[in-house]
């Protein structure tokens, strides 16, 4: 049972360890000190990972659901554990090191840096690279596991990938080497318009490590507002929009010269509900006097954008447009973007499942002897796919609870955590709080909190239920 857990998870620490390298090198092109913690750092990345690679190589012709939960979850907490080391070496705090690893590997784009731009460009880079190898990861995960793992309703997705749980390895091949390509396309593309928008090379390829991956992490204390530029803003905005969409969405338009694609429910669902939500708080703001309408809808435009995609760049302080825009953010935050994405949170497709439900229920209720099917688009969708998408929801909700009194119980109000929660779980970043905001970081936070708000950040990346159900007895039976 352990044997193809141990050896993919070594393949994958040994992928890490190499990256580290990268760091390294820029550090030394710089005459900077700090090449040797990369070092140091992939050395015994690099040892660890060979080291069960080898010891357990094997040629492996399937796995199980059981080896594919473990997997995840091993695989995914022990990338992040050795992530952290270059910020230990560093001098970071185990609890602060291990906190930016999971906001960098989760996409969240959270941070325990007060001072950002006082950071070496080593250490800048590799939070950067952590969203940009968080990012491509997890949208393979999400295309090839959980559809297999039957998580929150990705059986819808199963007919692309149809056979997954027949030739799962020789399927996840496949799936990565169609991803891999699009996603380097799209870090080229957004990487050299920003240079054209006035970055230079350092923060152009940063900034599009963290856009593409919508993880949001940047190299500025100010985030994308440091720059100051609408183009700059417009360019992000494209292309967090761009890493929200489904990878396979690209593939797919480029083989059949086709956009036919675009009518895809879930893909013109998002579209349509971004919108609104753009349109809502540009208009928002234009009546509270905040922004003239240009202004007002490149605000809203980025940020709604940022949230809703589960990216967490800023380019305004959008707590100082009222009161109202909290609650319009939470809500922008539990959205998500589309699966098969980078994006986090819910998910559109979920929403989806969930009106469709609510919408059967209305017209059984009025008209209890006609038989409804549960659609979504030209879709229908089975009765297991909507007990699976409702008992994700459960969990999802339970789980901010539960999360949100452990934390309140360490002296923090609650406002704080569940604003802190929301944004870890959803891998949203900013929280709705002036300590956590758009203007603030997690650094006053206490080390018990932020291990759980590690913990969290994985928690919602990988879909709650995939960590979870190894909790359970019958997993073990």
């Amino acid at each position: 049972m352990w044997q193809p857990v141990l050896m993919i998870s070594g393949y994958f620490i040994s992928v890490l360890g190499l990256s580290m390298l990268l760091p390294a090198a820029v550090d030394i092109s710089q005459t900077q000190t700090n090449w040797s913690y990369f070092i140091t750092a992939s050395i015994i990345s690099v040892f660890i990972g060979l080291s069960l690679f080898l010891a357990n190589n094997n040629k492996i012709k399937n796995i199980s659901q059981h080896q594919a939960y473990l997997l995840t979850v091993i695989s995914w907490f022990s990338v992040t554990l050795l992530a952290a080391l270059p910020f230990i070496l560093y001098g970071t705090s185990p609890a602060d090191a291990l906190f930016e690893a999971a906001a960098g590997i989760s996409t969240t784009g959270a941070s325990i840096y007060a001072d950002v731009e006082a950071l070496p460009a080593s250490i800048l880079l590799w939070r950067s690279l952590l969203n940009g190898l968080g990012g491509i990861g997890i949208v393979i995960f999400a295309i090839a596991m959980l559809p297999f793992l039957g998580i929150g309703g990705m059986q819808i997705f199963q007919k692309e990938n149809s056979d997954v749980n027949e030739k799962f390895l020789p399927k996840i091949s496949y799936i990565a080497k169609r991803i891999i390509w699009v996603y380097v396309v799209l870090l080229i593309l957004c990487a050299v318009s920003l240079k054209l928008a006035g970055m230079n090379w350092f923060d152009a390829v940063c900034h599009a490590l963290s856009t593409i991956s919508t993880g949001g992490i940047s190299t500025k204390n100010s985030s994308v507002g440091y720059f100051n530029s609408a183009s700059i803003d417009w360019i992000i905005t494209l292309f967090m929009i761009l890493g929200a969409i489904p990878l396979t969405f690209y593939h797919s338009v480029w083989a059949t010269r086709s956009l036919h694609s675009l009518r895809s429910s879930q893909v013109s669902a998002f579209f349509k509900v971004l919108g609104f939500y753009i349109l809502f708080m540009t208009f928002w703001l234009v009546y509270n006097g905040t922004y003239g309408f240009p202004d007002a809808l490149r605000k809203a435009a980025f940020n709604v954008t940022s949230i809703v995609t589960s990216t967490g760049f800023v380019s305004a302080d959008y707590l100082n447009w009222g009161a109202f825009a909290g609650t319009a953010f939470v809500i922008f935050a539990l959205t998500g973007g589309c699966t098969g994405s980078t994006s986090g949170s819910i998910k559109i497709f979920r929403w989806q499942v969930i009106f469709a439900q609510l919408k059967r229920s209305f017209i059984s209720t009025t008209e209890p002897n006609r038989l409804v099917p549960l659609k979504i688009g030209f879709s229908v969708v089975s009765s297991q796919v909507a007990n699976s998408v409702f008992t994700f929801f459960v969990i999802y909700f339970l789980s901010i609870m539960g999360l949100t009194i452990l934390i309140s119980l360490s002296g923090i109000d609650f406002l704080t955590s569940f604003s802190a929660v929301i944004s870890c779980i959803t891998n949203s970043g900013p929280g709705i709080t002036p300590e956590i905001g758009p203007s603030g970081n997690y650094s006053a936070l206490s080390d018990f909190t932020k291990y759980i708000l590690s913990f969290a950040m994985l928690l919602g990346r990988l879909e709650v239920m995939t960590i979870l159900v190894i909790f359970t007895k019958s997993f073990w039976r």
